[in-house]
Order: structure tokens, then sequence, then C-alpha cells
């Protein structure tokens, strides 16, 4: 087939392959298009693109002009999209030469006229028609201003949140006095806990054990009820609940008078047990020091909170550093599991600021694979705010002891509900290891790690821990509200570690519900002391 196309491109015509005159002709218009005329407009249009190009390009050049010609606007807005390009705007360079200089603390002291908020900075910009040069300045002030109001206000915000977290609530302190009175005044109050025929089943190991070890009869009466409750077979878990001395005659009192039964609940203060009454013992060693030592080395919160050239988060961690929880004996003693509970071979230990929401019997068919701590990972998760959490989290690597001795990307782990087989962890060093660390950190005036007992944990259990399903254990519900009561209800056990308790008024108002359900608030002694669901 061949295709002709007449000069005067009026027709067109088709022609067979076999060389047959047969054609067909298509009529294109009746005016005449010469080959010159389409070259000459094809010309045209291109140089007529290069020239709007050009210009669009030197228009974005020079910034420092508000105008541009009528043609330069024209290229700024369809060159580009012809091209395919997008010409980004310069920010004048003498706004960056303002935004870098080092600005003064009393640079903006006492004066008033400076913007408040956006609105009023873009209102006054408007009115001055300002040049670069003093919007930049303008714009430095405002900036400078909201930092040292934010700063300020986060600083009260952790002083406030460190007073709210410190102090014992009234309702707490009421609820242990009245609770006490009973213990003196009523013989129901008194009771041998367990009673004499159960006591064998403290130290048999074909029952569950559980160790809670807390000073607030509260959090310890919602931790038992939601073990208790959520067990399948609850006749077979025995709940051993440690104390101080003070602490003691209240929680006796609420136990006798609340018992769980067919549960078994052994209420022990620590000066009862035999192995904490002879000789030293190195944890209140340890807790000694550590008060001596961090008495000096940091000081009261007003002087903490009065240092002017330290970054907020260093000011918390300080005032985190006065918290009492640091120095508590409830908080150290899990490390000499092994000698308060010589009969037994393994043992669940559970914070008092947690919730349990499932049976925990399947821990115990858990195979350990001969580790000593069965713990959750905190280094890998959907929530990186919580679970993000690696030695370098906790440990000082700019030291040269930590740098030395350990990996700074090793993934840590949470305390909180951990599975310890006393077996396997009789046979190591742990303990040891454990107090040689603490005598480390007071060497060097606690520049080891940050506080609490996870960090040297981290260091003792090194190389001891089975990493559990992270079901067993949702943590962060003390210190972020990200997560939803939905998925907090999905995890077998909830952790309110952080300042926010869910005993204290700074709780988070959506995740309380999960730990007040299981309040009995019609009790008279939760009235009496007007503690409230919410």
């Amino acid at each position: 087939m061949q295709l002709h196309i007449s000069p005067s491109l009026r027709h067109v015509t088709v022609l067979p392959g076999k060389g047959v005159r047969e054609f067909i002709k298509v009529k294109v218009g009746s005016r005449k298009v010469s080959y010159r005329m389409l070259f000459y407009s094809l010309l045209f249009f291109t140089f007529l693109l290069r020239f709007i190009f050009v210009l669009s390009t030197i228009d974005s050049i020079d910034g420092d002009h508000p105008k541009c010609s009528t043609i330069g606007c024209l290229g700024k807005r369809i060159g580009p999209r012809i091209l395919g390009r997008r010409i980004e705007s310069i920010v004048p360079e003498v706004i960056y030469r303002i935004l870098e200089e080092p600005v003064s603390k009393d640079e903006v002291l006492g004066k008033t006229d400076v913007p408040q908020t956006l609105q009023e900075f873009m209102s006054e910009m408007k009115q001055s028609r300002s040049d670069a040069k003093a919007f930049a300045l303008r714009l430095r002030e405002m900036i400078v201003l909201l930092e040292q109001r934010t700063r300020t206000a986060k600083i009260q915000e952790y002083l406030y949140r460190h007073v709210a977290s410190s102090s014992i609530p009234k309702q707490l302190h009421c609820l242990a006095l009245k609770l006490a009175n009973e213990h003196s005044n009523n013989a129901a109050a008194r009771l041998q806990l367990p009673s004499a025929e159960l006591v064998p089943a403290l130290v048999d190991n074909s029952y569950f054990h559980f160790v809670l070890a807390s000073d607030n009869v509260l959090a310890a009466s919602v931790v038992a009820t939601s073990l208790v409750k959520n067990a399948l077979r609850p006749e077979k878990f025995v709940l051993h609940i440690i104390t101080d001395r003070k602490t003691y005659s209240p929680m006796q009192a609420w136990f006798s008078l609340h018992p769980l039964d067919p549960a078994i609940i052994e209420v022990k203060a620590l000066h009862q047990f035999d192995w904490l009454s002879k000789g030293k013992v190195p944890v209140l060693e340890a807790m000694e020091k550590d008060q001596r030592v961090r008495s000096q080395f940091r000081g009261g919160s007003s002087a903490i909170v009065a240092n002017n050239t330290e970054k907020p988060q260093v000011i918390a961690a300080k005032l985190q550093a006065l918290s009492p929880k640091y120095n508590s004996l409830m908080n150290h003693i899990r490390i000499h599991l092994p000698e308060l509970f010589p009969s037994l071979n393994k043992v669940v230990f559970l914070d008092d600021d947690i919730v349990i929401q499932t049976d925990l019997s399947p821990l115990w068919d858990i195979d350990m694979n001969g580790k000593v701590n069965g713990a959750v990972e905190t280094c890998r998760g959907e929530d990186s705010f919580v679970m993000s959490k690696r030695f370098k989290s906790y440990l000082n690597f700019s030291h040269p002891l930590i740098a030395k001795n350990f990996d700074p990307n090793e993934c840590a782990w949470a305390y909180g509900m951990n599975i310890f087989d006393l077996e396997a962890w009789r046979k190591t060093n742990i303990s040891l290891t454990y107090y040689h660390w603490l005598e480390e950190n007071f060497k060097s005036d606690l520049s080891l790690w940050q506080l609490g007992t996870l960090p040297p944990g981290l260091i003792a259990f090194y190389g001891h821990v089975h990493v559990i399903d992270p079901f067993w254990h949702m943590l962060g519900l003390g210190y972020q509200d990200n997560t939803t009561l939905a998925d907090a209800e999905t995890a077998g056990v909830i952790h309110f570690n952080g300042r926010a308790k869910p005993w204290l008024d700074i709780a988070f108002p959506q995740l309380r519900p999960l730990w007040a359900k299981y309040i009995d608030f019609s009790d008279k002694f939760i009235k009496g002391c007007h503690i409230r669901a919410s």
C-alpha cells in the first residue's frame, strides 16, 4: 500500500499494493497551507518557549526584586510546568545571617512589644512592610521569647510532676492509718496469712509462686485481685507479698479482711526474713552509700530548678533522682530472690504498678533454655517511643568503663513482670556482679548510668536473659498516653511505669479505668478515705 499527499495538502491518496489504480481521496481543507509556512510556524513557537524559559530563570535567580515582568511571570508559571521542572524560591541570605547570630538571654528581657503569636507577627509585618533584615530580627525576638517561656513552663511541669509523684496522696495515707488502727483493734485484721494448714504450700514447687514487693496497700491489692480474678486455677496460685516494717500492719489487715480465696496469700515484712536479719546485707549497704552520694551530688529540688544553663530534660533527670523510690528497699530486693526463697525453683516477680489481664500460669510452660530471667525486650515493637530502648538508652557510654565492657546497641529488657529461674540463678554470680557495678558507680559519682535499678540489672543479667512474647508485658502506660484503651486491653499484663501512676491525680484518665476496675469503691475503707474511680 502506498500513501500520496498532494503538495497543496488538500488530498490524501491511498494506492493498493497490487498496483490497481483504486484510490481514496480525502479532502483536508479549503485553505492552502505551504511547507514553508509550517516550518516557520514551528520555528517561531520553539523560539518563544526558549525565550519564556530564559526569562523565568532570570527572574528566579534575581530574588531581590519583588516584582517581575509580565512575560517573566508568565514564564515562571508556565515554563517549569511545560518542561517538567519545579523552580524553588530562594530565601534571602540576610535572613540566615540574622538567625544564625548568637542570641543573648537578656536580649528580649523586659521588652513588651514582642509579638506573642504568629498572627500578631504577620499582622505587624504586613503593616510595617519591613525589609528582609527587619523581618529576621523581629522573628528572632519572637522565637527567643517563646523558647524562654517554653523552657520555664517545661521545668515547672517537671517540678510539679516530681512533687505529685514523690508525695503520698492523702487518700493512701488515710487508708494506711485506718488499716493500722483496724489491725490494733480488730483480731480479724490480724489473721495469720496464710492459715496454718496452707503454710506447706509456700515452699511447694507444684504451685505457681508470685512475688510482689510493695509498701503501697492499694496498689498491692489491685495486683493481687487482678492476678486471682484472671487465673484459671486460682487454688494453685501463691502470692508472696513482701513489705517494710511500717506497712506490715496495714497490709496484713487489708488481706485479712479481704481474702482472695482459693488463692494463697502470704504477707511478710522484710525484718521477718532470717536471711536479712543476719550480719551485713549488701542491699542495705548499697542504699546507705547511694543516699550519701546522691545528697552530696544532686542538691535539692530548688537548686536544680534554679539552674538556668541546663536543658529541661537534664533538670527532669536530676529531679527524678530525688524520688524516694530510688532509695527504697522494695526497689532493690529482687536481686536477692534466691536467698529470700531458698526452697523455690521458679517465681514470677511483679511490680506494684501493673495490672494482670490474663491467666499467668502458662508462664511456667516457657522453656527458659537455661537462662535466669524471662523478660520482654524493649527495642522492638510498633510503639517507637516506648519500644526503642537499648543499652545506650540507660548506660553512659562516654565513660570508658562502660564503653569497654558493653555494646551500646544491645537490646534492653524490662522489669515489672519477670520469670526468674531461681535454680539457674543460684549457679551464677549475678548478685555479686550487681553489687560490684553498684560500687563502681559510687566511685564514679553516679555517672555510669541513669537512675533506678534497671541499669545495674541490665549489667548483672547480661547473657542470662530469655526473651518472652511482648503479649506478657505492655509498658509505658505511666509516661505517655499514646496507647489506646483498646490496645491496652489486648495485653496480658499492662505496666504503668513512669510518673503517672494510676493511683495519682496525674494519671492518664483514659487508661486509669483498666486499673480502677479491680477496686471495690463501696468498701468502707475505700469510701472512708474518699478514694474514687476518677
